[in-house]
């Protein structure tokens, strides 16, 4: 391993550190912790499953190789009036009950909250998805209801094996999951989903979710994002000959590597398909194939710590070409890590919204909300709640507040306001999958000197490869 690289790898210790010293310490988040020496063993392994395409069964999966149906109660009438209610929904008020009189809504929040690949992230988001839903609280409910987004939040530490474990241990008090991180997180629980009429909002954006219906998405998906960054790319004057995609196996990385594909496919590119486990120390063979075949573009579709570690190793050994990355990559610490200057130089961030410096009504009530707290990694748990808080308005208004009420509510839905985070008519749900997908993406760099830190490059880019893609299944497949 050359010098550099040795101390680019030392010096990424201090980058896992400042990653995780972003997450909130708030102990009454999750539904266990484990010790450094757990946790670490528990990492490696939920890496291990993530680049597996089909992992070895564990006591977690074996216990509930089928789904199986939640126990339920007889339906009983609402405290707010005449509203059908099953699973998850109870006359009697929510704990520290913003509104006494109410009844209360039980809502899961499923995340990596502790040793996974995105555990810098989740608490944050976990926190905005709170101050959504207290927001809504705050404004008297849903039909004589609060919500507690706050009783059932679980950390899966990013293994399909542990969601699936935790998933089974609450989802007989449930009504639907607000948050689900991770792409491979909703594959291992989409059976049950299905099987039990229990809604998600996911924490991903695969376009594996507009075929799903127990599970809403917002915004543009992984395969959107990667089209619309050659296509920016080509159009801000970049000459590409050769493209190559640095990616996690799985629905997820492959998603982008997909849409990557297509477009190189659309525009008589060369593409370079290059898989890559979970973990810094994992890097060094799809580091070693950037820096020798030197493309004219990388699309890295990583967690934020490989990011760091390929991208300072490129550098650092020449690599002058484009380099673009996905959300999942994103994170303000990185402005913290020993790579900050290359990352805030060279790396163009892929995002399925605006960023927080946008005037939407929407960015404007998560900063008021949020406080010192808000940033953009935070955001998307406060944007994904959108279209759940808009099934359960719709549920309710037809009296049917259900699970199954709940799943054909936001069937139904053929708009949801985002209030103006995301374009008007997003949320189709009842529309085909062409219909409904989102094509937009926003293009960022992070700036240490920039308001919000990120600095937006073009809002709303869509590019030709995206106007004319048709979803006919998931990209990936």
């Amino acid at each position: 391993m050359p010098k550099t690289l040795i101390r680019l790898v030392a010096l990424l210790g201090a980058l896992l550190l400042t990653l995780t010293a972003c997450r909130s310490d708030d102990g009454d988040s999750t539904a266990e912790t484990t010790d450094d020496a757990a946790g670490a063993e528990v990492a490696e392994e939920a890496a291990t499953d993530e680049a597996e395409e089909e992992a070895e069964p564990t006591e977690a999966t074996d216990a509930a190789d089928e789904p199986t149906e939640a126990t339920e109660p007889a339906e009983e009438p609402a405290a707010g009036g005449d509203v059908t209610t099953d699973i998850g929904v109870t006359e009697e008020a929510c704990p520290d009950a913003v509104n006494p009189d109410n009844g209360c809504i039980y809502l899961a929040s499923l995340s990596d909250l502790t040793v996974g690949p995105f555990a810098s992230q989740g608490p944050q988001i976990v926190e905005a998805v709170n101050a959504f839903w207290q927001r809504v609280n705050d404004e008297g409910g849903i039909a004589g209801y609060d919500v507690n987004t706050t009783e059932f939040t679980r950390d899966h530490q990013y293994s399909p094996e542990t969601v699936t474990q935790v998933y089974q241990e609450i989802s007989d008090e449930i009504l639907a999951i607000t948050h689900l991180l991770g792409s491979p997180m909703g594959i291992a629980l989409e059976p049950f989903l299905e099987e039990q009429d229990v809604l998600a909002a996911p924490g991903t954006w695969t376009s594996e979710w507009l075929f799903s219906p127990n599970i809403l998405e917002s915004g543009s998906t992984y395969c959107i994002d990667a089209m619309n960054a050659v296509d920016y790319a080509l159009e801000e004057g970049a000459q590409l000959e050769r493209v190559m995609a640095i990616h996690f196996p799985g629905d997820f990385g492959d998603d982008g590597a997909a849409g990557m594909q297509a477009a190189a496919e659309a525009n008589g590119i060369e593409f370079i398909d290059v898989p890559t486990t979970p973990g810094a120390d994992n890097q060094a063979e799809a580091l070693s194939r950037l820096v020798n075949e030197a493309p004219d573009m990388v699309l890295i579709v990583t967690g934020p710590t490989e990011l760091a570690t390929i991208v300072g190793g490129a550098v650092s050994q020449g690599y002058e070409g484009e380099i673009y990355a996905q959300a999942p990559g994103f994170n303000e610490g990185l402005l913290e890590s020993p790579v900050a200057d290359v990352v805030s130089d060279r790396v163009v961030f892929g995002l399925p919204w605006g960023t927080l410096a946008s005037d939407a009504p929407g960015t404007q009530a998560f900063l008021e909300a949020m406080g010192d707290q808000a940033s953009t990694t935070a955001f998307p748990g406060w944007v994904w709640s959108y279209p759940l808080h808009d099934a359960m308005v719709a549920a309710a208004e037809s009296g049917d507040l259900t699970r199954a009420g709940l799943v054909a509510a936001a069937q139904g839905l053929d708009s949801v306001d985002y209030e103006g985070i995301l374009p008007e008519g997003s949320g189709n749900v009842s529309g085909e999958p062409n219909d409904a997908a989102v094509r937009t993406t926003t293009f960022a760099q992070l700036d240490g000197d920039a308001e919000f830190r990120v600095a937006e490059l073009a809002n709303g880019y869509e590019g030709p490869t995206a106007t004319d893609y048709d979803f006919q299944s998931a990209c990936y497949s």
